[in-house]
């Protein structure tokens, strides 16, 4: 099973290198693919010293478009058979991959989601984002009829043919939504294992805001009706 880890970047040059590095450290990752969405820092002259270097492939967007853009281009540019979403922040852990990885390696699950809450309330987290993941999830279940309790966790790992031939259209984090709604909609096994959390505040440069809560609302009720 070839791995490729799909990092979308925009101004995170305190971070990216120390994500990589624990990616890395895993051990299991076959390429990282990192996108850079335009960023206005440090983050593109990071990225240009590692590109090439230890599995490592560097794609750049000429301006910020979003992080649902920056992983359409990482999965059209990725080889492996298997692919996981890793932020390049570090509140998810690439420790938790192998945990990830195992029911698609015993064959039970096409695409596994990493909870923050099947462990209980992460330490830290914000009211207003637990209870607005909260109510996305419900919803999510209500329309789609699952039992998830993490719709919006960034660790989504899924096998390549899952998203071949889907059409996938969100440019910000209405990916999440998006890519829920198609799966579950496709009949594929979907899986859910606790993961570790460590938020992060918005002056650590934690950047969705509540207009993107309004727009995964949005984006639930579309792709409930249409393909």
């Amino acid at each position: 099973m070839n791995l490729s880890v799909l990092i979308p970047a925009y101004n995170e040059e305190s971070t990216i290198r120390e994500v990589i590095r624990r990616v890395q450290a895993t051990g299991v990752a076959h390429e990282i693919v990192i996108v850079d969405d335009g960023s206005r820092d440090r983050t593109r002259e990071i990225l240009a010293e590692l590109d090439g270097k230890d599995g490592i492939k560097v794609v750049l967007h000429a301006k910020n478009a979003g992080k649902g853009a920056a992983l359409r281009t990482a999965i059209e540019a990725a080889s492996g058979d298997v692919m996981i979403v890793q932020d390049a922040d570090m509140e998810y852990d690439p420790a938790d991959y192998p945990r990830l990885l195992q029911p698609i390696v015993d064959g039970v699950a096409d695409v596994v989601y990493g909870s923050r809450f099947l462990g209980g309330m992460p330490a830290g987290i914000l009211p207003q984002s637990a209870a607005a993941n909260k109510l996305l999830t419900l919803m999510t279940n209500v329309l789609f009829g699952n039992k998830l309790t993490d719709m919006e966790t960034c660790y989504k790992v899924f096998r390549r043919e899952v998203v071949a031939g889907m059409h996938l259209r969100a440019n910000r984090f209405d990916f999440e939504p998006e890519f829920t709604a198609k799966v579950l909609k496709s009949g594929a096994r979907i899986h859910e294992v606790p993961i570790s959390f460590n938020p992060r505040e918005y002056a650590e440069g934690k950047k969705i805001g509540p207009w993107d809560g309004v727009m995964a609302v949005w984006a639930l009720l579309k792709y409930r009706l249409v393909d």
